[in-house]
């Protein structure tokens, strides 16, 4: 018989139930989307039931959101390089990957704090402007969680050994997780501006 030391039987360390892990915060997401999809069939129902949507002074421009959109978007792609360059066990093109997705994510909520302070109306203006803040204020503190979980990978990422080709799961999470927070704004994007504005 083969003796199993303890080094070898914890030799994965952390990777030791990695799909776990996935399917967990996959699960998480999932009740997620059901949060947002609530907040999406409230604010659809309101626009189909007032004559005037959304009510006078309480329009959205188009103009920083659409700019937040290109980001957003854009950092999807980014951070799925940074994922595949780790698969090549290349750490440092998946440290500047995920450093350049980090700056667009503040970025985002920089314009969106932006937006917020030239709007000319509150949370409690009406019902269209709960909705609005409600909404994007949600995704926002989304989006900000994606930063810390991206900037958390970063910083571990100087751990000796703690990432490599065959140990990323954090780096997938990460990904995934970004993901998330930019199919969300996608479909926030179109009900709250482009439906109020085309």
């Amino acid at each position: 018989m083969t003796a199993i030391t303890p080094n070898e039987h914890h030799g994965h360390g952390h990777e030791e139930h990695p799909d776990l892990r996935v399917w967990g915060l996959i699960t998480f997401l999932a009740s997620e989307s059901l949060m947002f999809g609530g907040f999406f069939a409230t604010y659809l129902f309101f626009k189909g039931t007032t004559a005037v949507w959304p009510p006078a002074g309480t329009d959205v421009e188009l103009f920083i959101p659409a700019i937040n959109t290109i980001i957003l978007v854009s950092s999807s792609f980014i951070i799925h390089f940074g994922d595949m360059a780790i698969k090549r066990n290349s750490l440092g093109w998946m440290r500047f990957w995920y450093f350049i997705t980090a700056i667009m994510g503040a970025v985002f909520l920089a314009g969106q704090v932006y937006e917020y302070m030239n709007l000319g109306y509150g949370f409690t203006t009406n019902v269209f402007s709960n909705c609005f803040y409600l909404m994007t204020g949600f995704h926002g503190l989304h989006v900000f969680i994606g930063l810390l979980l991206i900037l958390g990978v970063l910083w571990r990422s100087f751990r000796r050994g703690h990432y490599s080709a065959t140990k990323h799961t954090g780096i997938e999470m990460a990904e995934i997780y970004w993901h998330f927070v930019d199919i969300i704004w996608i479909i926030l994007f179109s009900l709250v501006y482009l439906l109020n504005i085309l």
